[in-house]
């Protein structure tokens, strides 16, 4: 795993509150941001995969990552688990909504079950999240809380609609946040991913022709893995966008 070569000293032993932390981008940043020496909670409803990305980081790190098990639908249990990582960890001063779920779907076969669970999913956990976790970035005297989009949204697909939705809606909300948790000292910002080739991505959906497609598009010629995201998050997480909030960063190899 290629790690950042950038030390952030501002952020050592501060608590980090990373959901959808098991696996995939969620794993890269709890690996990156431990390995900075700060305090990592991951909430996942995939206990297992969760428990091997504990193990994985507690073998590099200076302080053991810890697990809060919760399905993010679930918003009483999602709250219980930011309750419980906060005390944990000795409170909180980041926070990484970063939990999703990209499944593709086809327009005219959505139903309202399936709109609800994509959004509940997708959307709604940022809200409350951010919300559960608020007191404790106040207590802190501030911090930062980092949504997950994407540029998918932007890029006309269609064979997502549910999903694209809700990403559009990451941004309005992060700006809604910001203007409202700024006089608390608390930044809230959003993270915009291209196409990231993660384990997921390229079992189910990216062959290496569309991967080579994208690639080609990108001004970037590489393709971009979880890694690449850990670097924009340090940054906004740290003091070094202090004066940052209710912006959108679009992290795509240059394929917008």
């Amino acid at each position: 795993m290629v790690m950042p070569s950038a030390k952030f000293a501002d952020l050592d032993g501060v608590g980090v509150l990373i959901t959808g932390g098991a696996s995939g981008i969620g794993a890269a940043l709890a690996h990156g941001f431990a390995i900075q020496g700060c305090r990592v909670a991951i909430i996942d409803r995939d206990r297992n995969a969760a428990l091997e990305t504990v193990d994985a980081i507690s073998a590099v790190s200076l302080h053991a990552p810890i697990f809060e098990h919760a399905d993010l639908t679930d918003i009483d249990a999602a709250r219980a688990a930011v309750r419980n990582s906060a005390e944990r960890l000795g409170g909180l001063k980041v926070v990484i909504n970063n939990a999703g779920w990209d499944d593709r779907h086809d327009f005219e076969a959505v139903t309202e079950d399936y709109w609800d669970n994509n959004i509940a999913i997708n959307l709604r956990p940022a809200f409350f999240i951010s919300q559960a976790a608020t007191p404790f970035l106040r207590a802190a005297g501030g911090g930062s809380i980092i949504n997950f989009s994407s540029v998918a949204f932007m890029m006309n697909l269609p064979g997502m609609p549910a999903y694209l939705t809700a990403k559009a809606g990451i941004i309005g909300m992060t700006k809604g946040l910001a203007g409202r948790l700024g006089e608390d000292n608390i930044r809230v910002n959003a993270v915009l991913p291209g196409m990231v080739l993660t384990q997921r991505q390229m079992e189910l959906w990216i062959t290496d022709d569309a991967a080579e497609a994208h690639r080609v598009r990108q001004s970037l010629k590489f393709s971009l893995t979880a890694e690449d995201m850990i670097g924009p998050c340090l940054f906004l997480a740290s003091d070094c966008s202090a004066a940052m909030t209710a912006q959108s960063l679009i992290v795509d190899g240059g394929y917008l």
